[in-house]
């Protein structure tokens, strides 16, 4: 049936129209804009999708900022402890042509003053934006240990940092020093028979020891260890006169194995120099593990003397530098030569350790920052398959929507053209 009030082909024609019209406008935007997903109403899923990973490559490139500023702190420090321990080696020839007697150890002496004079200048100097790796002074809990944002961990729980720790390698040739007054022995972290108490390692046939544990140790604690009451062949010379003859002050992210390391050492280089050739079996060793540190006494009867290790508040301690003992290398006397070349091989090696150190952070910085560079990249390429438009597949489609509207428009001229016919039919 035909009608002249409602024209249903007009109608259809049109709705086909409209059709056209709306894809085409779609179409004409995703080319404008280059996206598919150009806002929430194009796809609300995608579309929030793709602005999380946005974010995400947002932070990246923070993190990627962040990594290049810890790595160029790092080669800093990496440069400076090379440096260091070039200095060392040539302190090292220095201290070794001072062994031959026939040398002028004074001015040999003026050249070792001077390296050491540059090791302190090059470590002062070994900073980046104002952060000096080579410096662990602080007796502040974590100053020990710089932390490099080094990436962003997403999952259903959240968004966490993932962090690269720098430890710093004190490389300073500055005093340690304690004063003030020792803990007593029921409040320190020391136990064992010579904790504060002066314990004789009396000469017999069987050297007598004694052993004392470091429980827990903190940044600015000191310690140190007093010899007293020698008898026979240390009668004289050898009791200590300040309760910085043999000590050690901890830094930042010492271990108790630290702790027990440097006093041994201290110890073992103090009684050398003051027992000489009458030392006999008089030794500390240590084990890191445990934490403990064990004197050992003579053998010969009578050659008596007594140990007491005690423990000092932060509050009454200077942390030293990790090279402290370039300040006490003297080539001037016999007995100054022959510790000055164990000293020298210590030192050497403390640089050797720091510089390693460092290389393996910047080693492992310089491959995050490569990650996360290829991470952001492929972040980048699957937004833009979420939210990029197909401009091929657009470019076709625009053409065949106007192809479609000029068929709907003329669509739409015949339909308007119907009751015109029935009105023929009058005539």
């Amino acid at each position: 049936m035909s009608s002249i009030l409602t024209n249903t082909s007009a109608m259809v024609a049109l709705q086909t129209l409209s059709m056209v019209n709306k894809d085409l406008t779609d179409v004409q935007g995703n080319i404008s804009t280059g996206k598919k997903v150009a806002s929430a109403k194009d796809n609300s899923a995608v579309w929030a999708i793709s602005k999380v990973m946005e974010s995400d490559v947002a932070g990246f490139k923070g993190i990627s900022e962040s990594l290049g500023l810890g790595e160029s702190t790092v080669a800093v420090a990496r440069s400076a402890s090379e440096t260091v321990n070039d200095l060392l080696t040539q302190m090292k020839q220095k201290i070794v042509a001072a062994q031959e007697e026939n040398v002028d150890r004074e001015k040999i002496q003026t050249d070792i003053d001077a390296l050491s004079d540059q090791i302190g200048a090059t470590v002062s100097a070994a900073q980046f934006n104002g952060l000096n790796l080579l410096s662990n002074k602080e007796a502040e809990a974590g100053s020990g240990t710089v932390n490099v944002l080094a990436s962003l961990d997403r999952s259903s729980t959240g968004v966490t940092v993932s962090q690269i720790a720098v430890g710093k390698q004190d490389l300073g040739t500055d005093a340690s020093d304690i004063t003030g007054t020792a803990i007593a022995a029921a409040s320190n972290n020391l136990t064992g028979t010579a904790d504060s108490t002066a314990t004789a390692l009396t000469g017999a046939a069987t050297a007598p020891t004694t052993t004392v544990t470091v429980d827990a140790v903190e940044a600015g604690a000191g310690f140190s260890i007093a010899v007293s009451a020698g008898a026979g062949a240390y009668a004289t010379g050898v009791n200590t006169a300040a309760i910085t003859d043999i000590k050690y002050v901890a830094r930042d992210g010492d271990t108790e194995g630290d702790v027990v390391k440097g006093l041994a050492k201290a110890f073992n280089k103090y009684v050398a120099e003051a027992m000489g050739d009458d030392v006999g079996t008089v030794a500390a060793t240590f084990d890191a593990t445990a934490g403990t540190i064990t004197f050992t006494g003579d053998t010969t009867t009578g050659n008596n003397f007594s140990v007491a290790v005690s423990e000092y508040a932060a509050a009454d301690t200077t942390i030293g530098g990790g090279l402290e003992e370039v300040a006490n290398i003297d080539v001037t006397t016999d007995t100054g030569v022959e510790n000055a070349l164990s000293d020298i091989e210590d030192l050497i090696q403390t640089s050797i350790d720091a510089a390693a150190s460092f290389g393996s952070v910047q080693g492992r910085i310089e491959t995050q920052s490569e990650f996360i560079s290829t991470l952001v990249d492929s972040l980048k390429s699957g937004i833009g398959t979420l939210v990029d438009a197909n401009m091929e597949e657009a470019s076709a489609r625009l053409q065949a929507l106007q192809v479609q509207q000029q068929l709907a428009v003329q669509a739409m001229s015949i339909a308007n053209q119907a009751p015109q016919t029935l009105l023929s039919l009058f005539r």
